[in-house]
């Protein structure tokens, strides 16, 4: 079992891979540990993840009231106490800003497309989670119809949320959701995505069963073969979309 100290300094290691990697500007993000299930150690509210010292970590209880610590517990600790309400299995949270995945939510796009095999693997599609006002009850609730099945969350204009069974998994979900919106987007950019077919899906998720992979997962929602409508029912569909997003 890890010490107090070696778990408060893997949370400054962890912010601090955020504030380099770009995950997070000023005082933005925050990082929380499950010790148990009433003590928890979170990052402090207005410190750079970049200039964490162990000394500024701070213990709070299940209701994100401050047990032990100089400083004062982000007030975003809400929605990391709503997933260890409801995920037992979660023992690490991860909140941070990576700007490419955040774009997806403000540009109103799912990043729900299956290009990389590693996403497909560890995080399948991320859900975008109805916009609330930070530090109130409106992001943990917008969580909720979500929980279950996955690992990572898109926060509508808010950045990103990531969960693991300890603390460098929550990260690397994290950092594989960011990878995962800038290769798609790049593809975006020339013009062309182009998804990994059904038959090599159902390979990739024979592959994670055998593998035993941790974590939630959503699944793939295979959807209907590209050619299974006719060339009028295509034109049709797309004729219907662009009148709707036209208001007519």
């Amino acid at each position: 079992m890890k010490s107090p100290f070696e778990i408060k300094k893997e949370i400054c290691e962890v912010g601090h891979k955020l504030w380099l990697k770009g995950f997070v500007a000023a005082n933005d993000g925050n990082i929380s540990v499950k010790i148990n299930d009433h003590e928890y150690y979170c990052t402090p509210t207005g410190v750079s993840k970049g200039s964490l010292t162990p000394d500024m970590i701070i213990k709070v209880d299940e209701n994100g009231k401050k047990l032990e610590g100089k400083l004062n517990p982000s007030s975003e600790i809400k929605m990391h106490m709503r997933v260890y309400q409801k995920r037992p299995d979660v023992t690490a949270v991860v909140h941070a800003h990576p700007p490419v995945a955040t774009a997806f939510t403000v540009a109103d796009i799912d990043l729900d497309q299956y290009i990389l095999p590693e996403a497909v693997l560890t995080i399948g599609n991320v859900p975008t989670c109805d916009y609330g006002t930070p530090s109130t009850m409106e992001i943990p609730d917008s969580l909720d119809p979500y929980l279950q099945n996955h690992d990572a969350f898109l926060l509508r204009n808010h950045g990103a949320l990531t969960v693991g069974c300890n603390l460098n998994k929550a990260f690397f979900v994290m950092e594989e959701v960011e990878f995962n919106a800038v290769i798609c987007k790049h593809a975006m950019d020339l013009g062309a995505v182009h998804e990994i077919s059904n038959d090599q899906l159902k390979k990739l998720m024979d592959l994670r069963k055998a593998m035993n992979l941790p974590g939630r997962h959503p699944g793939i929602d295979y959807g209907e073969e590209e050619c299974c409508g006719s060339k009028d029912q295509l034109v049709a569909d797309i004729t219907r979309k662009v009148l709707a997003a036209l208001g007519k």
